[in-house]
């Protein structure tokens, strides 16, 4: 039994504008067959446009019956339209519908990437085509270099790129003159020759007269049917292809090849694009490399004060003024802790600021009281001379050792300080010692501005208080830390009566250091990413402001085969690379700033792998989150109004 390629039964369509309802066609039944020449005429208004658009697939029917092959497309996915679109059918555009940034090469390959056809073997056949509709030597013109005639040629050898069993072609010659137009006849002549079915849309009876049947259309419905020639005996229908479509991979890659182009068409808009993940990828780099540093600017202090010390302190911890008349803490207590297990020395520390004259410079320097066991302690050599000992705090001798900076600001350069005196809150004491340097604190402390005498002298010569501020206990391995403060505890508590004093672990400051620090970073991250979100807004604006400039080629690309997913994808491409270049630039730029910044102020900067990754994930994800819902408008829009929008 014969059937049609073709076939339309009681096929209707309807727009509904407001409460009205206009029928654009009104029941048209219709067949064609493969191998056939057929023209649809009528004047502006009578359907002949929307026919074409229900017989490419372009559109759905409100009502009624198309079949393509025995195919019921009513019963299609989304997919398989396109599939038809891309394997069935070939449009050649009044308009021609090229993608101006590309050349007609690839203007004429745009079918065969939805196909999954390998990127030379689609260039390899694209140049077949053009060759022989004699573009051999316009291969890499872009449409705006090309004559109408050329650029309509360009148009049916795209609409041949898969095949093309059959040629849906719009008023072909409508934007040419006479000459192009016998030529694009020409063409579609030869077309038919080699078997394609043509279907010519036009207004123009001379036109017409080329096909071997008229269907005359007026207000969406049949009203002539003329047969001016019969077909030819000989004639060979054109089959279907039956390519697949299915190489996925071949299409992602040519999505990123688009997406590649299309960014580098529009720099300014993709600039614009990137800046405000360029800024939040550099914030983030920046900031938490800043905030490493001063992490390990923290503990490194802290390590340099030492890590297996217990300090020993007035007053109960966190109580402002706990500690004042507290008189408790004294020299009475060095023996019993220096004697518990575990504990490798302990020295007394209290200090107070006192005016140090020398000659005629005076200066106000912290004078710290102490034991001789000090530069074991704290792990701080005596650069020059030699710290006091035993014997000189026991007979409370006056002398004192200075602090590498202090030693700078009262003597001299080539000036031997060692011997000298100098007159500590009018007492004379004479230099021992100058320590080597140390640097300053986490609190901004200038350790080496200090001075150092026996506790013993400093009690009863300068400071007049024979208390304690502190006593700083050195155990013999970190290990014991716990156990000795406990010890410690213990042990005060029996000797005072009760608790006027707290015990500050290193381990416990370095602990503590770090959270506050990791806080910080935390906080800088937040900040950041904020921006970084900020940014990934603004993604999303300019694409949806892109998916309306680029609605057109949506439509173009629909038309050709492309499926909602490829468009998508396309789109979702563009986003991501946007976000990887600007992710890219952002972590260079937060590199170079840190850098700049820690050397402008003299910060650590230390940088990681990890908020490096994090920024620069954060920057994809951002380019998948807020480019798809750009990307999923893009691939929902319809193909005829897509066309038809300027």
């Amino acid at each position: 039994m014969h059937r049609p390629l073709l076939e339309l039964r009681g096929l209707q369509r309807a727009y509904h504008t407001g409460a009205s309802e206009v029928r654009a066609l009104d029941g048209i039944d219709l067949s064609i067959d493969a191998g056939e020449f057929v023209a649809i005429m009528g004047q502006s208004g009578s359907g002949k446009s929307t026919l074409m658009n229900v017989l490419g697939c372009l559109d759905r029917p409100s009502a009624g019956q198309y079949r393509v092959d025995g195919v019921d497309v009513a019963t299609l996915a989304p997919g398989a339209l396109a599939a038809l679109r891309r394997e069935t059918f070939g449009f050649v555009f009044q308009r021609y519908h090229l993608m101006p940034d590309l050349s007609a090469l690839d203007n004429v390959a745009i079918p065969a990437v939805y196909e999954g056809v390998a990127r030379g073997e689609r260039r390899d056949r694209a140049a077949a085509l053009l060759t022989r509709l004699g573009m051999q030597d316009r291969l890499d013109h872009r449409p705006g270099q090309l004559s109408g005639g050329q650029q309509q040629r360009c148009s049916i050898a795209r609409a041949l790129m898969n095949g093309g069993q059959v040629i849906l072609a719009d008023e072909p010659t409508g934007a040419l003159d006479s000459a192009s137009g016998r030529e694009v006849l020409e063409v579609l002549h030869g077309l038919h020759r080699d078997g394609h079915t043509i279907v010519l849309i036009t207004h123009d009876a001379q036109v017409a007269q080329h096909a071997d049947r008229i269907i005359e259309l007026a207000d969406g419905r049949v009203v002539r049917e003329t047969v001016t020639r019969q077909a030819r005996a000989d004639q060979v229908p054109m089959r279907r292809s039956g390519a697949s479509g299915g190489n996925r991979a071949a299409v992602a890659l040519e999505s990123l090849l688009m997406a590649g182009r299309s960014l580098a068409h529009n720099r300014l808009r993709t600039g614009l694009t990137m800046l405000g993940i360029v800024i939040g990828v550099a914030s983030v780099v920046a900031m938490l490399a800043i905030g490493e540093g001063a992490k390990r600017q923290v503990i490194e202090r802290i390590n340099a004060m030492g890590t297996d010390l217990l300090s020993v302190k007035r007053g109960v911890a966190g109580v402002r003024g706990a500690s004042r008349g507290i008189e408790t803490l004294s020299a009475h207590d060095l023996g019993p802790i220096n004697a518990l297990p575990g504990v490798a020395m302990a020295v007394p520390e209290t200090d107070r600021t006192v005016l140090v004259r020398q000659g005629n410079r005076d200066l106000l320097v912290p004078a710290v009281g102490t034991g001789e066991s000090f530069p074991l302690v704290r792990d701080w050599p005596v650069r020059r001379g030699a710290f006091f000992n035993a014997e000189d705090v026991r007979r409370h001798a006056q002398v004192i050792v200075l602090g590498h900076n202090v030693a700078r600001e009262l003597y001299d350069a080539g000036t031997d300080p060692l011997g000298r005196f100098v007159i500590v809150n009018n007492a004379p004491f004479q230099v021992i010692g100058v320590m080597g340097p140390k640097g300053s604190t986490g609190g901004g402390t200038d350790r080496d501005y200090q001075m150092w005498m026996p506790h013993t002298t400093a009690a009863t010569r300068v400071f007049g208080e024979r208390y304690f501020r502190d006593i700083t206990v050195k155990v013999k391995e970190t290990s014991l830390l716990a156990p000795v403060e406990r010890s410690v505890h213990a042990l005060l508590v029996d000797r005072h009566g009760k608790e006027d004093f707290h015990i500050r672990n290193q381990s416990d400051l370095i602990e503590k250091a770090n959270e506050a620090q990791n806080t910080l970073s935390y906080l800088l991250a937040s900040i950041a990413v904020i921006s970084l979100v900020v940014g990934g807004i603004g993604v999303m604006n300019i694409m949806l402001v892109s998916v309306t400039e680029r609605t057109r080629e949506i439509g173009i690309r629909m038309a050709v085969g492309a499926r909602g997913g490829d468009v998508l994808i396309q789109f979702l491409t563009e986003a991501i690379v946007v976000c990887i270049i600007g992710g890219l630039v952002g972590v260079a730029l937060g590199v170079a700033g840190a850098l700049f910044t820690g050397r402008l102020t003299g910060w650590m900067t230390v940088f990681t792998a990890a908020p490096v990754l994090l920024a620069f994930g954060s920057a994809v994800a951002t380019g998948v989150v807020f480019g798809f819902l750009p990307a999923r408008k893009a691939a929902r829009l319809d193909p005829v109004d897509a066309l038809v929008r300027e």
